[in-house]
């Protein structure tokens, strides 16, 4: 769990930027409320910080402050172990506009920047970092429709994304979770 998160703070500090990619633009008429909760990462371009994870979600929750608790969690395939990651996000600018800090480490932020989303349900969300070589497609649940897939991909390569990169996440079944000491 450890290894997880220094790798995502490492990440995090290397990109050092919460801007938006150049030709990029964050969705608006954004409700975070209606972002919150878990969200199922359906494909991603590849980083050391998630390589070799199946069965990712994130976990959105309002903090006291009015940041929102992130808890990013996946199998690691090789480990045949579940990693986890805590950090913590805030709106950049206008809250009715798609772009968030996210930081797993400090004072380091990096950019979160929703550049599409299912305004009408939020079911699907394509997410971007600072830069052209962080993409994210998350979904409300563990599948999308091809269709909608289809979509998302086509929007991320006109931006300019190498969506012949993009890893389609395993989402299916569930690995078993081993309990811990003094559980049974």
């Amino acid at each position: 769990m450890k290894r997880f998160s220094i790798i995502s703070l490492l990440l995090l500090f290397l990109s050092g930027c919460t801007g938006v990619p150049a030709g990029v633009t964050t969705v608006d008429g954004f409700d975070l409320q209606r972002y919150l909760g878990r969200w199922y990462e359906i494909a991603r371009l590849d980083h050391r910080f998630e390589r070799g994870m199946s069965h990712v979600t994130a976990n959105y929750s309002m903090l006291p402050d009015g940041g929102v608790e992130v808890v990013n969690r996946g199998f690691d395939m090789d480990k045949q172990d579940w990693k986890e990651a805590e950090g913590k996000a805030y709106p950049v600018g206008d809250p009715t506009i798609g772009e968030l800090k996210v930081s797993f480490f400090g004072p380091f932020y990096g950019g979160y920047n929703i550049i599409e989303l299912d305004s009408k349900n939020y079911s699907y969300s394509l997410v971007s970092g600072p830069n052209l070589s962080y993409l994210w497609i998350l979904s409300r649940t563990p599948k999308l429709p091809q269709a909608v897939l289809d979509q998302l991909v086509q929007k991320a390569q006109v931006l300019g994304f190498d969506t012949d990169e993009l890893i389609y996440v395993d989402q299916t079944g569930a690995p078993v979770e081993e309990s811990k000491p003094g559980e049974s």
